[in-house]
Formats: structure tokens, C-alpha cells, sequence
């Protein structure tokens, strides 16, 4: 298998993971554990993984013109990106931010062609319009706006999380291109713990984990080891082999098999909508990530 097959295959595990992360994550928070004070357990522990896993791994010394890049990575990658993102959507409801959320592709689509000169064709872009198109139905579908009380400033939140992930994801593509992954992302959150320490500390400090039940922590383990870890680890490394924009476009198979979850736990069921959603989706997905021959 090449290595843009194992590249993609990787994107579409984060897609996965991500796709349920939202249910198991619901049941954490905000009822044990407050959005800012859950953000520095995963980044606090999901940073001292790194850095475990850096002792057994042969890792290149980094050079220190490369520490604000590294720094910039950690603000708009983890620190900000987090931040803006759960306080979004205690602002927002969880369907508007999910609409805002696939807008990444489109805004790394843009910044790429800015930043990075890389070309728009005709084709990518209609590949983003046809799974956007996707994405909008499935997750707006049978839906309605609730628990949104302040839905314009969640909603500018959630946006804004958006487009930092979109330049976090440009300013990665050239640490990827000169070293391995755990050589740096080890960097990126340490960085991002620092900052995200004194937004989160109050939260952390005032969790009752005495009163958890053994489930919830099973399900803080997944967040932290699999929504976190892996899928940190995996977007990297499929950024080796990809372009930022086909990495950025996975994000549309984040709904469908948020669905597909939901459906095998009895909570939803399928309709023609949701399939022709999904269709719509995948056909998105593959023109942006087939090359021309």
C-alpha cells in the first residue's frame, strides 16, 4: 500500500474518532467537568504522552529558528483553537457549530492559495461545494435550534475556531515537510499546555473526582488517549503525504459517522436524506484527494 493510501486511511480513522468523540464527551461535561477545566486535562495529559513517547523514539533536535513556528502551532493548533471552540459551544447550539466547523476546508482552501500559493482548481472547489452541500443536510436535518443563549457570539466563536485550525494546518505543512512528527508536536503541547494553564486552572482545580463513576473516567481516557493522542498523531503524519486542503476536507466525514454511531446505539435512524448525504459527502472527498494522473 502507498503511502498516500496509509495517509488517507489515517485522516479517515481522526474522522472516526472524532465522529463519536462528541457523544462520549457529552456525558463528561459540562456535568463533571467544566469545557475550559476538561481542556487542560486533555492537553496536560495528552502532553506528558508526547513527551513519554519521546524517550523510546529517536527524535531530531530542533533547530531555534523553528520555535515560533512551533509556538504559532501550538496557539492557533491547540490553545486558541480549543479555547474558542468549547466556549463557542456552550454559547451556540451543537448544530450551528458543527455547520461553522466544515467551513475549514474552504478557509485552508483560501489561506493555502494566499499563503502558500497553492493553486485553486475548478475541480477541488467543487469537490468542497459538493461535500459542504452533504454536510449541511445531514446535520441540519430533522434538527432545530436549541440551548443557544447567546447563538452570535458562539457562533463568531466556533468560526473563528475554524480559521485557526485553517492556519494551524498551513503553518504545520513545512515542520512535517523538515521533521518527524513526534519531534516537534511534543513542543507544540508543551507550548499549548502553558497557555492553556491559566484559563483552565480554576476549572481542573474544583472537579469532584471522588464522585466520578468508573464509566465517565473510562470515557475521559478516550477523549484524552484517542480524540487527542492518536488522532494528533495521525493528522501529522497524513500531513506528510498531504496537502493541507485534503487533510482539512475529512472534516466532512465527521457528521456522517457521527451518525453512523448514533444509528447503531438506537438513537437515530436512516432515511434517503442521509444517504444521499453521505453520497454527496464522499463525492466531495474524492475529488479533492484523487490526483490526476
Amino acid at each position: 500500500m502507498s503511502k498516500r493510501n496509509l495517509a488517507l486511511i489515517g485522516a479517515t480513522i481522526v474522522s472516526i474518532i472524532y465522529g463519536v468523540t462528541f457523544t462520549i464527551a457529552k456525558d463528561v461535561m459540562p456535568k463533571y467537568i467544566e469545557p475550559f477545566g476538561f481542556i487542560l486535562l486533555r492537553v496536560g495529559a495528552t502532553t506528558l504522552l508526547f513527551w513519554l513517547v519521546s524517550l523510546f523514539i529517536k527524535t531530531e533536535k530542533i533547530d531555534k529558528a523553528d520555535f515560533p513556528r512551533i509556538f504559532a502551532a501550538a496557539f492557533f493548533g491547540v490553545t486558541f483553537n480549543m479555547l474558542t471552540f468549547f466556549k463557542g459551544l456552550s454559547y451556540t447550539s451543537p448544530i450551528m457549530g458543527a455547520v461553522l466547523m466544515v467551513t475549514t476546508p474552504m478557509i485552508v482552501l483560501i489561506l493555502s492559495a494566499i499563503l502558500i500559493k497553492e493553486r485553486m482548481e475548478n475541480r477541488k472547489i467543487l469537490g468542497i461545494v459538493l461535500g459542504l452541500s452533504g454536510t449541511l443536510v445531514l446535520i441540519l436535518y430533522g434538527k432545530s435550534m436549541t440551548n443557544a443563549p447567546n447563538a452570535t457570539l458562539g457562533n463568531f466563536l466556533v468560526f473563528i475556531n475554524a480559521v485557526s485550525y485553517g492556519f494551524y494546518l498551513i503553518i504545520v505543512k513545512k515542520l512535517m515537510d523538515k521533521y518527524k512528527a513526534i519531534s516537534f508536536v511534543k513542543w507544540i503541547y508543551l507550548f499549548g499546555f502553558l497557555m492553556v494553564l491559566p484559563f483552565g486552572w480554576n476549572e481542573f482545580q474544583v472537579v469532584h473526582w471522588q464522585e466520578i463513576p468508573t464509566a465517565i473516567f473510562w470515557k475521559i481516557g478516550f477523549v484524552v488517549i484517542f480524540s487527542t493522542f492518536l488522532t494528533y498523531l495521525l493528522n501529522l503524519l497524513s500531513m506528510k503525504e498531504l496537502k493541507p486542503t485534503t487533510v482539512a476536507v475529512f472534516i466532512y466525514l465527521q457528521p456522517l459517522f457521527a451518525t453512523i454511531f448514533a444509528i447503531g446505539l438506537g438513537k437515530d435512524e436512516l432515511s434517503w436524506i442521509k444517504i444521499g448525504s453521505a453520497i454527496l459527502i464522499f463525492i466531495g472527498v474524492y475529488m479533492v484527494t484523487n490526483k490526476k494522473s
